[in-house]
């Protein structure tokens, strides 16, 4: 469920008023991961690698008050539950977009992961959660890349975590990860605490 609020009876009143009539409101944060543990349970239990680092992004996120208000034109949205978007290549070689409605259970989360990205490839067509707030996502696994920076549109104002190619090494496997927010959801500090949450949340699963 969602519910608008008044800026001005929540946390981020003085972030809201700060820049929201900002030219360029967001935020990019860059860390690179220690995967070597997501890439080991993958494969030892057969799971998307994707799904599982969107699994990640849904815990550590979950987890932080800051990502259940976002920043509207017409004041703060408040939330009570949280989705991963996910952008899926369909059979015509375009892409669609699908949110997934995070849980905690692992299975679950998984099932619909597989079922959503599914129809999107096979029909085209994009699938949205209108009272979840939404994380978006993006993977570009062609090729490794080290970080992307403020992709903005006035269209929406959702965090996005975007990522490329994994890179493997001797003794570990890395991954840069770019956190991308509006600055009226939360500061710099928010944004590294979550970074340091999904770092937490990989190591752990």
């Amino acid at each position: 469920m969602k519910h608008l609020v008044s800026a001005e009876n929540t946390p981020r009143a003085q972030a809201y008023k700060l820049w929201m009539q900002s030219p360029m409101p967001m935020v990019t944060l860059t860390k690179t991961m220690n995967i070597n543990h997501l890439v080991r349970y993958s494969r030892r239990h057969n799971l998307k690698l994707n799904m599982l680092m969107c699994y990640c992004i849904g815990k550590a996120a979950s987890s932080m008050e800051q990502f259940y208000l976002m920043p509207h034109k017409e004041g703060m949205m408040q939330y009570d539950s949280l989705a991963i978007n996910v952008i899926v290549t369909n059979k015509d070689g375009g892409i669609n977009s699908c949110d997934i409605h995070f849980t905690e259970d692992l299975q679950e989360f998984n099932r619909q992961y597989l079922a959503l990205t599914k129809k999107a490839a096979e029909t085209c067509m994009s699938s949205f959660l209108e009272e979840d707030m939404v994380v978006g996502t993006s993977t570009l696994v062609q090729t490794e890349i080290d970080s992307v920076i403020n992709q903005y549109t006035e269209l929406f104002f959702n965090p996005m975590v975007m990522w490329g190619k994994y890179r493997k090494g001797f003794l570990k496997a890395t991954l840069p990860i770019s956190l991308q927010y509006h600055h009226s959801q939360m500061d710099g500090t928010h944004g590294a605490t979550f970074l340091a949450k999904l770092q937490e949340e990989i190591g752990k699963l």
